[in-house]
């Protein structure tokens, strides 16, 4: 990877914070989009403005074109059926969607749903609003000394017979863990090959090379912005079989093929999921970010993040009064850095790091079961991308050094 050519693809890395040039070190939360995306949607708006599937002129066309075109291309990232390929508005509400057609209507009394403590709210709280309502029951796994899943904890679950679906992270968002999904979803199509394999993808998908199938996943929800797309698109991959069988999320627009007074009937997935006029330019642009990361290759983005996550944890564990949560194997751990620095509270150290013109992320990054098991009630968080950089890594450790010498 030449990175210097592509950081020069990234115009926001040419900011200067409180004078100093930016180090961007909070991808987790939202990846840079590069110039090539910008240009992209810039061009839909100018040239393309029109809504899909609505139209028989040739701007509609043309936008139908685009849109329906990056459904094959979002599906060869990761490996899914281009038929079973939904957009949505975010991760979340792909998360939110699945809990509400399948956990609501196929769970019930009895039946567990195992999720596991390390889970971002999105995929947390979704299945306890459906269990509210069906009356499941949720498991959540533990995590080990080292931030890993607890294995045996897992298959003591499955042993029980009633496990009839498992929502799981394929990257935690704030230890970095690698969660070996592959193996539980083997596990799990064991003891039950009805179950469910779910993967919240939104942290795996830009670090790791991802393939649904050799998951073993029935279903996996990515977020664009965390891919270098543009907000406002998400995407839920799904089992193109398993969701013709569940009703539609919402009404109205592309999901109906006839509306009558006595009732309604619905479109073939995935327009069956997508109500309304969609995030169009979004979607594009987001096709447009899949290009980008295929031009570089996932293996070598993923070499290249492991290298900087290997740096990051050795430059940050030689800083007296720091303690690095999460496994100290860059192996398994990947993307992201979660740290807390003795006797100063995680807000203080995010605002003097940026003094110092280094954007980090701070708080309980939507994750606070985790963090209380952590012993804390916040951390501080560097997250990777493709743009970063040793150097980057070394401006970190020297803002980390100014905040403590700030608080001394």
């Amino acid at each position: 990877m030449d990175i210097a050519a592509l950081r020069s693809q990234f115009p926001t890395l040419d900011r200067t914070v409180h004078g100093k040039p930016l180090v961007y070190l909070d991808s987790g939360a939202s990846a840079l989009t590069p110039q090539s995306v910008l240009n992209v949607m810039d061009d839909v708006y100018r040239h393309f403005n029109a809504n899909v599937h609505r139209g028989v002129h040739t701007l509609s066309e043309e936008a139908s074109e685009l849109y329906e075109g990056s459904r094959g291309i979002i599906a060869d990232l990761v490996g899914a059926d281009p038929r079973g390929v939904v957009f949505a508005k975010n991760a979340t509400e792909a998360l939110n969607l699945l809990a509400y057609v399948w956990a609501r209507q196929a769970l019930g009394p009895g039946d567990v749903l195992v999720c596991t403590v390390m889970e971002h709210h999105a995929n947390m709280v979704p299945w306890q609003l459906a269990a509210q309502v069906a009356g499941f029951e949720i498991v959540y796994l533990p995590i080990t000394d080292d931030g890993q899943l607890d294995q045996r904890a897992y298959e003591d679950v499955l042993a029980t017979g009633r496990v009839k679906g498992v929502t799981v992270t394929g990257l935690s968002n704030v230890l970095g863990t690698v969660v070996p999904v592959a193996e539980m979803g083997k596990k799990l199509k064991a003891i039950n090959p009805e179950a469910k394999l779910i993967v919240d993808g939104a942290q795996l998908v830009p670090h790791v090379p991802t393939d649904m199938r050799a998951l073993g996943a029935d279903a996996l929800v990515i977020a664009g912005h965390k891919l270098y797309g543009p907000f406002g698109i998400g995407v839920l991959c799904a089992d193109p079989e398993w969701l013709d069988e569940l009703p539609p999320f919402l009404g109205g627009g592309d999901m109906i093929l006839d509306v009558r007074l006595d009732g309604s009937t619905f479109n073939e997935v995935p327009l069956k999921f997508e109500a309304g006029t969609p995030p169009i330019a979004e979607v594009i642009g987001m096709s447009a970010a899949i290009k980008f990361v295929q031009g570089i290759g996932m293996e070598a983005i993923a070499a290249h993040d492991a290298t900087i996550t290997a740096y990051c944890l050795d430059v940050l564990g030689e800083i007296d009064g720091l303690t690095i949560y999460g496994s100290p194997d860059p192996t398994i751990h990947r993307g992201v850095v979660s740290f807390a620095l003795k006797g100063i509270h995680p807000h203080d150290v995010g605002t003097v790091i940026d003094r110092e013109g280094v954007a980090v992320r701070v708080g309980h990054h939507c994750a606070k079961p985790l963090v209380r098991h952590l012993g804390v009630s916040s951390t501080t968080r560097a997250s990777f991308g493709v743009y970063t950089t040793t150097a980057d890594i070394d401006r970190l450790a020297d803002a980390i050094r100014a905040t403590q010498s700030f608080f001394a």
